[in-house]
Parts: structure tokens; sequence; C-alpha cells
């Protein structure tokens, strides 16, 4: 007899971690993948047959690179549950740090126009609707697939976002807001990283030679968008905050300066539209 423990000792021993290899059992054995003191409740448990085969599916897919949130479908992020597939990217811890910037950009008690370029999941989007129900908060993709996934998402989690379709500032031609925010494809055409990623939607991660093709497209549109006062707040790679912050100022906005991630990472930088 297997039993719950001899699964989780298996395939961390494979090579999963101890936290995914729980995950991955939980949803195998059709339960909440937060449920993780139930399993140790329950270790000494049989693991039945059918369950044991999702288990060996879905940890050879995570060893051989899948991203954990497209094997069980979801992904926690910022307080909220996403829905998640291989449509979207899978959403990072890192990105909350530009939520965090945008939210302290916004008062709780005043409504403001929020724009998200580059939705996908909708999870800058869904988080900040979330926390500043005032808040106007319009959300932008190119692909309709993953305008799909955010669209589910805003239905199931009950949040009002304006969901449109097109490139950059194009579904918004004519508006102003007062907060325009970004996760947009940032990597290098050859960035030895990119294998790693093969799983995620490459339109979605790529942006020139250099990465910065998209930012660049941004940051020379964002101001006919922006209000007086307002402020752009982009998420780049971890060596790009100097190359972005030259962008901003060379555009004129004012107070330009980045944040660090939960690793000290310059993961966001930022600035003003002049009055």
């Amino acid at each position: 007899m297997t039993t719950l423990s001899d699964a989780l000792r298996r395939w961390q021993a494979a090579g999963l971690t101890r936290l995914e290899a729980q995950m991955l059992l939980l949803h195998a054995l059709g339960r909440a993948t937060h449920e993780r003191a139930w399993l140790l409740a329950h270790d000494t448990d049989a693991l039945p047959d059918p369950a044991a085969r999702q288990l060996q599916t879905l940890a050879e897919r995570r060893l051989a690179g899948e991203p954990l949130a497209y094997l069980t479908g979801e992904k926690a992020f910022h307080g909220l549950t996403l829905h998640v597939d291989a449509r979207v990217l899978d959403p990072r811890d890192d990105t909350e740090t530009l939520v965090d910037w945008a939210l302290a950009l916004l008062p709780p008690d005043a409504p403001r126009r929020v724009l998200d370029l580059g939705t996908g999941s909708g999870a800058i989007a869904l988080a900040i609707a979330h926390q500043r129900p005032r808040a106007q908060v319009v959300a932008v993709d190119a692909s309709a697939d993953a305008l799909d996934v955010a669209a589910g998402n805003a239905h199931r989690l009950g949040l009002g976002v304006d969901l449109r379709q097109g490139d950059w500032f194009a579904p918004v031609a004519g508006e102003r807001f007062d907060l325009v925010v970004s996760n947009p494809p940032y990597i290098a055409e050859a960035d030895p990283h990119l294998p790693a990623l093969e799983h995620e939607p490459r339109g979605a991660l790529v942006s020139g030679a250099d990465g910065l093709d998209d930012i660049r497209a941004i940051v020379a549109q964002s101001a006919a968008h922006l209000a007086p006062g307002g402020w752009l707040l982009l998420e780049h790679g971890w060596d790009q905050a100097a190359a972005v912050r030259n962008l901003l100022g060379a555009a004129g906005f004012m107070q330009v300066q980045s944040r660090r991630d939960l690793a000290g990472v310059k993961r966001c930088s930022g600035g003003q539209r002049a009055d």
C-alpha cells in the first residue's frame, strides 16, 4: 500500500519541493491546494490508484518545467486566488511590488481612473480593484485568449474591471488616467533563460533585442493618456532599472524612481507626469 506520506517522499526525492508535492497531491485527490494541514492529519491514508496516476502525470510535467499554476489551474496573488492556464503568464510574487506601489498612490476614499496595460490573467487590475473599490479600472490586452482568462477571474471574484482588446493604448484613444501600470514583455530575444520559460506565452515575455521595445512604446505614448500629475509604473527585468529610469527622464517624467522586490531587486520603475 502506498500512503500519502509515501507519495510525498517519492516526489520530493525526484526533485519537487515539499510544497509543490503537497499541492499536486491535494489537486490529484480533488482537494483544495491550501489544505496542507489535512495531509498531515491523513498521512497514513492509502493513495487511491487513480489519484496516484494523476499525481505521476502532474509531477512529471512539473519536473519538465511546466509552471505549478498551470497544473493546479490557480495562483494566489495579492490576497486573491486567480484561475490561470497556458494562455497567460503565471503571475509572479515579484509583481506584487508593482501593486503595492500603485495602491500607495491611490487614495482609498477617492475615485481614480487606473489603466493596466497587458493585463494577462487580470492579476494587477483585479488586485487594485479589490483594494480600491472606488477606482475605475480599465485593463487592456492584445490577446483575446488572455482577456478571456481575465474576464473569468473578474466574474468569479465579483470585481468590476473594464476589459478591452488591443495594442497598448489603442483601445483607450482620447482617454486619460490618474495611474497607468504595466508588467509588459521585457526579456531580450537572446536571453539564455528563455528556454526555462518555454511553457509560457512567448509574446508576453520577449520584447526586442534588449527587452525594452514595449517599455519604450509605453513610455513614449503614456503622457498623452495621463492626467496632469498622473503616474506611470512599470515592472521590468532585474538589470533594467537604470535604463527604464533614463527612458522616463528623457520623456519628461518627474520624480523618477525605482522600487525593490522582496529579494532586494529593483523590480519596478516609474515617474509622474508634470502638470
